[in-house]
């Protein structure tokens, strides 16, 4: 069997038809949902685009594999989903977005070149790479924000568009009076792309990924990582002016948020992209962009369904459909993501597994408390082998796919390094204090920070929007007491022996005896016999009265 794991960046988990939302129309995700199972309760390991994906890649903690910030390297020797599936026989291929940042020092004191296979390997997540393309071809008056070849860029520059950086002129812009209208101002973001539709980025990578199916030999893992829709918010026509103001939801924000907030909420609060959410002219612009880029999401995903279907190819493929982390688009007077609420840390998740084994539940949704490493744990069994739980964290959710009902966890993890950012700043914090950590019951939200700040918390059966902050209610003493239990057992999980298994250590005890290592004898008889043959018998010569 091969696996299509096709992750959307920052696709928020309520934004689909099958999830409920009232405007948007997206057939496809509804058409692999109708064939699988939707978890309607999927949380990722950090709520920011690099962290959380080295969670999914690694199927680890961001405590664990410590990349914990976008451009925070993922350290040399992690493994990923790519090493334990090519154990199976599985090859693993990158198409689109890793946000991964090479361990450049540490290969080097390895001696790994770049060149070579595993150093190749290890450069790109674990993954081969068919076409990886990070997305943001930024341009400052300090260069680049990532000056990595851009193959969408040549891809671009092939197709005629006059320009040393298309993505930024072309897909990410429209064009008023002849002038570029850039996607990074919101103004523009009605706009049209000023780009032929076929060429802008979604429908690229989809045909990328078409000619991948087409080429591969198998069986193969496909990571497929479109970096939409992520900003810049705009998109190319028809799907520029699909949706309009009468399809922007009114914010889920209340003014008792802003009351004498928790000090880290209220410095996001008072970010830039916060302030920006805040106008109601930029949610008028953004949002409708926003949900046309959805939209061609999910036209592009039905091409590629369409061609898996024409090929047989749907008879023997998993297909995963997720994203790295969601959007506030303005709601708890916030944008972009970082916190954990459920609009930034809660995502889609829609599994499709084609083996008879599944047909018990297709077309079911699964409210069990997710986490997204659970996927990389899930890729290793249904590829037969062995999860190796002793460096993956997460649960294979192939038992829930089969309609089994497996001893479940009673809580999900998230966390959030923000020591890189001006808001760690602003609060005068130590960059090891910077750091966040949420735990979710299914009911009680609570977020913990390390700088000794009082937590949050939040009751999702009385209180679904997230407006009331219960952190320091007399009343929810014992709700704290026992979130922090439960931080205080993850904190305590094994997570760093990584190179031996439970059960090679079940295996190991009592060796050492059958080796000859055995102090603490009187006269042998308190060992079998013939552990201590070597050490019995006639000796060869005696040298004590020379």
């Amino acid at each position: 069997m091969n696996i299509l794991f096709i992750m959307y960046d920052q696709l928020r988990f309520d934004y689909l038809s099958c999830a409920g939302h009232p405007h948007m129309h997206t057939p496809n995700f509804d058409r692999v949902a109708a064939k699988g199972v939707r978890f309607s309760n999927a949380y990722v390991q950090s709520p920011i685009c690099g962290a959380s994906r080295m969670c999914y890649y690694t199927g680890r903690y961001a405590a664990s594999h410590g990349a914990q910030w976008n451009g925070f390297p993922l350290r040399v020797g992690e493994v990923t989903i790519g090493d334990h599936l090519r154990k199976l026989g599985m090859n693993s291929w990158i198409i689109g977005k890793t946000h991964m940042q090479a361990d450049a020092e540490g290969m080097a004191r390895l001696g790994l070149s770049p060149d070579s296979q595993i150093g190749a390997r290890q450069a790109e997540c674990g993954f081969d790479n068919w076409c990886r393309d990070d997305g943001l071809w930024a341009q400052g008056p300090d260069g680049f924000y990532d000056e990595k070849r851009s193959p969408y860029n040549e891809y671009l520059k092939s197709k005629g568009y006059p320009s040393e950086n298309p993505w930024s002129d072309f897909a990410n812009a429209g064009i008023t009076d002849e002038q570029i209208a850039s996607g990074w101002m919101f103004r523009n973001a009605d706009q049209p792309a000023n780009i032929r539709e076929e060429d802008s980025e979604t429908p690229w990578l989809t045909s990328e990924t078409i000619r991948f199916v087409e080429e591969a030999e198998g069986p193969w893992m496909a990571h497929v990582s479109f970096i939409k829709p992520h900003w810049p918010y705009i998109v190319p026509a028809p799907y520029h002016n699909m949706y309009g103001s009468n399809h922007v939801p009114a914010p889920r924000r209340h003014d008792m948020e802003r009351d004498n907030p928790h000090p880290v909420y209220g410095a996001y609060m008072e970010n830039k992209i916060a302030s920006a959410f805040q106008r109601e002219e930029v949610r008028q612009k953004v949002i409708p962009a926003y949900m046309g880029l959805i939209k061609q999401c999910d036209d592009q995903l039905g091409r590629l369904l369409d061609h898996l279907e024409a090929t047989g190819k749907m008879d023997d493929t998993m297909i995963v459909l997720t994203s790295d982390h969601g959007d506030y688009l303005g709601d708890h007077w916030l944008g972009e993501k970082d916190l954990f609420h459920e609009q930034s840390v809660k995502v889609p998740m829609i599994l499709f597994d084609p083996r008879p084994e599944a047909d018990t539940t297709r077309g079911t949704v699964n409210d069990a408390l997710v986490e997204s490493i659970d996927l990389a744990a899930t890729f290793v069994e249904a590829a037969g082998g062995t999860v190796p739980d002793h460096i993956i964290e997460g649960r294979s959710l192939l038992p829930w796919l089969h309609g089994e009902t497996p001893d479940w966890r009673k809580y999900v993890i998230s966390e959030y390094d923000f020591s890189a950012t001006p808001q760690a700043a602003k609060l005068g914090l130590e960059p090891r204090d910077a750091r966040l950590f949420m735990v979710f019951d299914g009911r009680f939200k609570m977020m913990h920070t390390a700088a000794g700040y009082r937590p949050m918390l939040f009751d999702l059966e009385t209180d679904p929007d997230e407006f009331v902050d219960l952190g320091e209610s007399p009343d929810h003493a014992a709700t704290l007491e026992r979130l922090y239990s439960h931080l205080h057992e993850w904190g305590l999980r094994m997570s760093q022996r990584v190179t031996k298994s439970e059960e090679a250590i079940r295996q190991s005890r009592g060796r050492s005896g059958r080796k000859g290592v055995m102090p603490f004898l009187y006269d042998g008889s308190e060992v079998p016999e013939d552990w201590t043959k070597f050490y019995r018998g006639p000796a060869p010569k005696d040298y004590t009265n020379d």
